[in-house]
């Protein structure tokens, strides 16, 4: 079966950089990603490549390459899925806020909503992907809705389904490498026809074996347990880096001795602040509720403690900065630079920067935030604190703590008493020392949650350094 139209509905972290990949590998095949939200398709659709509601290295490149030929971006949902042969789900899948399950399940509404409107709107047959990451058996969901639609049409003939479940496995910040050179393509379902249209596509750039089949349901517990699985690394380096800084040891020397065993690997060996992103946490709480589902108790345990270490491990970097300058922050300017879960990207969901912002505020600090692509307003949002205005008088600083959006680190650098490193942004590594030695009030701290600075180029300076993991 040849694809010729494809339709994603959303137009979000995964749908948007998926798509434009595809529409460059495959110029044949006509594109459209659809989204609800019209500020969204608008900035998608914006001449200025800067204004992309996204931000990934090489992504503006591919859009600007494709967009307006075979790469097409709308809010005309209906529209798009009647004229497809192959329909990708990529929308949102929070954690429940109440209702059975609230704070471990998946909220499927947009999925189930997904659903109906392929089932209202589909023609011929459709090949329906689930690209979301969704909890075991959700396919089922899906399924379900579509063939209820086939027995409500007049023609049921005319309306024909299958269902995959093809994950995404990308890290936010190298996304279009990881989509031009993954390390695996997984696809699970039921029918080879469907799985080798979908297989056929991504043939034009990846080999073979590295095309896996599954059935549907390995698929969709691969996508939560391959994002345990890394979240299960970071907490564990994270907690061997606080006994590192208790007993003298150092967790970057730590890891690079573990990381040489084969059977380990180095990859996710790196302490830092903590993990974020959009799936970590919300997907082994997902594990969570499933194992507890099916009475698993130990295991529902074991996983939940990956994400009560990693909120204890942001938490105790904040009492850290409080107890290091000399037991209170209150009214105390603070730079923080970094507010994205990670470097090169803009996305700020479960970011450590919040919980440790958030920390520091209610402690009475004074915070300048700076990040190079997350905006004021997204800050705001996540911290749900308003900024004091621009032009408030640094001397009127009250104890009840506050923050600053800058766009000029030097320029922040008068009298503050720290500077905190939260994100691995490259421009951070470089910072004027000279300058931030000379205009901060003594002593100074500098800590580094990301160990991008050079600890033995800083001691020349007049600097209080900390490092994470680092006992000496």
């Amino acid at each position: 079966m040849q694809i010729k139209n494809i339709c994603c509905i959303g137009a979000g972290y995964v749908g948007g950089p998926t798509m434009a990949v595809i529409a460059y590998k495959c110029p044949d095949i006509q594109v459209n990603v659809v989204d609800l939200n019209e500020d969204r398709i608008s900035r998608w659709n914006d001449k200025n490549l800067e204004k992309l509601p996204i931000f990934e290295p090489g992504l503006a490149e591919i859009v600007s390459k494709c967009r307006g030929k075979n790469l097409h971006f709308s809010n005309e949902v209906n529209q798009k899925i009647s004229n497809s042969d192959m329909v990708f789900i990529s929308v949102n899948t929070p954690t429940k806020k109440y209702g059975l399950g609230a704070g471990k399940a998946s909220d499927l509404k947009w999925v189930e909503a997904c659903a109906r409107q392929v089932a209202n709107n589909a023609t011929g047959y459709t090949i329906v992907v689930e690209k979301s990451t969704l909890p075991v058996r959700t396919a089922e969901v899906i399924k379900s809705i579509l063939e209820a639609s086939k027995k409500d049409s007049k023609d049921s003939s005319a309306k024909t389904f299958d269902v995959l479940s093809n994950p995404e496995f990308l890290a936010e910040g190298t996304a279009i490498n990881d989509l031009l050179n993954p390390d695996r393509v997984l696809i699970g379902g039921e029918n080879s026809l469907s799985i080798d249209a979908l297989s056929s596509i991504y043939s034009r750039w990846v080999v073979k074996e590295k095309i896996l089949h599954t059935n549907i349901w390995s698929s969709e517990l691969a996508k939560l347990t391959a994002n345990a699985f890394l979240a299960q690394r970071i907490s564990s380096i994270n907690a061997i880096g606080a006994l590192c800084e208790a007993t003298g040891a150092d967790v970057r020397e730590v890891s690079r001795a573990i990381g040489s065993d084969s059977r380990i690997g180095p990859k996710f060996l790196d302490s830092g602040p903590g993990f974020g992103g959009s799936c970590f946490k919300k997907d082994i709480l997902n594990l969570v509720y499933l194992c507890e589902y099916f009475g698993l108790d130990e295991v529902a345990s074991f996983w939940e403690s990956v994400v009560t270490l990693n909120n204890w491990h942001q938490t105790r970097i904040s009492k850290l900065i409080t107890k290091k300058l000399f037991g209170t922050i209150s009214s105390k300017k603070i730079i923080i630079l970094g507010f994205a879960f990670k470097g090169n990207t803009n996305d700020t969901r479960e970011s450590a920067a919040i919980q440790i912002c958030r920390d520091l505020i209610n402690e009475g600090a004074y915070l300048f935030i700076h990040d190079p692509k997350v905006t004021k307003d997204q800050i705001t949002k996540d911290l749900e604190v308003k900024p004091l205005d621009q032009n408030i008088e640094e001397n009127s600083f009250n104890e009840k703590g506050s923050w600053k959006h800058i766009t000029d680190i030097n320029e922040s650098l008068f009298d503050a008493d720290a500077i905190v490193i939260l994100t691995e942004w490259e421009e951070y590594k470089n910072l004027d020392w000279d300058l931030a030695e000379s205009r901060m009030r003594k002593p100074a701290w500098v800590f580094d949650t990301r160990s991008i600075i050079d600890a033995n180029s800083i001691k020349k300076y007049n600097f209080q350094f900390w490092r994470v993991g680092d006992g000496s």
